[in-house]
């Protein structure tokens, strides 16, 4: 088998070295990875070929990199994955010009754009009895002359995030906590003055720590029909101004009626490829409230994997091998973690620490980052480091749990 294909996956962080993981425990290949830097977790790999290229989210550099690799593997399928948000809509633009023995298992870019822009998304949910937060849209131009429609604590986020980062600043978030509506207004202000265009979404902030957080990763076959999905329990977060909302431990858990109103979802927009949505419990009314989507499989996917779910496994069995699959909901209990198990207790509310464990004692617990087939000291070391300066920014970005 690993003579017939190649993955080709862009990006450099904990995404990227999760899925060439699962392509590796599956199919013993070795990924060949495109990112901006000669650093994170991917260089010094054993099982990636890692490749630092300028601009590599760019339309014209994803199409010549795409070509480049099936130049190389002209004998094998080449599988390209984007591991970041900023990859999706350069892989989608591109999808009719790639050589034939490219699979790029992605939405045509017209419903990509729709679903990663998060007002639009939200006028889908509406459509499809889908629960989100309470919203309101405010548009460039406004000012400061608008109702909100709920009471604070409110969230900010922007409608488009692609463009939002293109627009750097000192205080720049990935999403805004606020409690007053003094602080809405004038982050509104700083976040338009920096050259955003687009809308940005205002919300009723959801009560309720990290552990109220749910993660829904589906992988739906080039029939349309989802094939599976795996619900995880977010018992922690990271804390940091661009970490915020990073995961940091998941355990997986069977939440089957959330599941069916997604898979409905999915499936009537003739949804393909991995998603991933990011979903709160709301403990006011007892619904699943959801964020966004994302078109694409998310930086925590090891912990599907980990469960005994290899998504790289699913995307092969469709692709290549165009294998029938029937739908699976799993239901297993498996903790997923990229930060020290000691980080994990400090911070993770006491009424978890049972489970986890017991999970841990009965070996149903996997880092991603730790490999064994990945040998190379340099990376081990490199990876334990930076697992240790996990200790120091949560000192110094949250309290420790009770």
């Amino acid at each position: 088998m690993e003579n017939r294909f190649v993955p080709l996956l862009l990006g450099a962080d904990i995404n990227v070295y999760s899925m060439a993981r699962a392509f590796h425990e599956a199919y013993g290949v070795k990924t060949v990875a495109y990112g901006m830097y000669p650093s994170g977790v991917c260089v010094g790999s054993d099982i990636i070929d890692y490749r630092v290229c300028e601009n590599n989210d760019a339309p014209e550099v994803v199409l010549a990199n795409v070509k480049k690799v099936a130049a190389e593997f002209s004998d094998r399928k080449v599988i390209v994955l984007g591991c970041g948000d900023n990859y999706l809509t350069s892989i989608a633009c591109n999808l009719p010009n790639y050589p034939e023995n490219v699979i790029a298992p992605y939405i045509p870019l017209e419903l990509m754009e729709v679903l990663i822009h998060k007002e639009k998304f939200y006028d889908l949910c509406d459509k499809y009895g889908i629960d989100h937060p309470a919203t309101f849209v405010y548009r460039k131009g406004m000012g400061h002359d608008f109702v909100l429609p709920f009471e604070g604590p409110f969230v900010v986020k922007p409608a488009e995030s692609a463009t939002y980062w293109d627009h750097p600043f000192d205080t720049q978030k990935k999403a805004y906590v606020l409690q007053t509506r003094e602080e809405v207004d004038r982050v509104l202000d700083e976040i338009y003055e920096h050259g955003y265009e687009d809308s940005l979404i205002i919300q009723d902030f959801i009560p309720g720590d990290d552990s109220y957080m749910r993660v829904v990763t589906n992988y739906s076959g080039e029939d349309g029909k989802v094939r599976l999905m795996c619900v995880g329990h977010v018992l922690l977060e990271e804390h940091t101004r661009h970490g915020i909302g990073n995961h940091a431990v998941i355990i997986t858990e069977h939440e089957p009626e959330l599941c069916e109103k997604l898979r409905y979802f999915l499936e009537d927009i003739g949804y393909t490829g991995f998603s991933n949505f990011d979903v709160k419990y709301d403990r006011r009314d007892g619904k699943y409230k959801v964020f966004e989507i994302n078109t694409r499989q998310g930086r925590s996917n090891y912990y599907v994997t980990g469960a005994g779910y290899n998504l790289a496994r699913y995307l092969v069995e469709d692709r290549i091998e165009h294998k029938p699959g029937e739908l699976l909901v799993t239901q297993n209990r498996h903790m997923w973690r990229v930060i020290p198990q000691s980080v994990a207790y400090d911070y993770i509310p006491k009424k978890f620490h049972g489970e986890m464990k017991a999970l841990i004692d009965a070996g149903a617990v996997v880092n991603p980052l730790y490999y064994k087939a990945d040998r190379n000291l340099i990376h081990k070391l490199r990876v334990i480091r930076d697992q240790w300066r996990y200790k120091k920014r949560y000192a110094s970005s949250m309290e420790k749990a009770n």
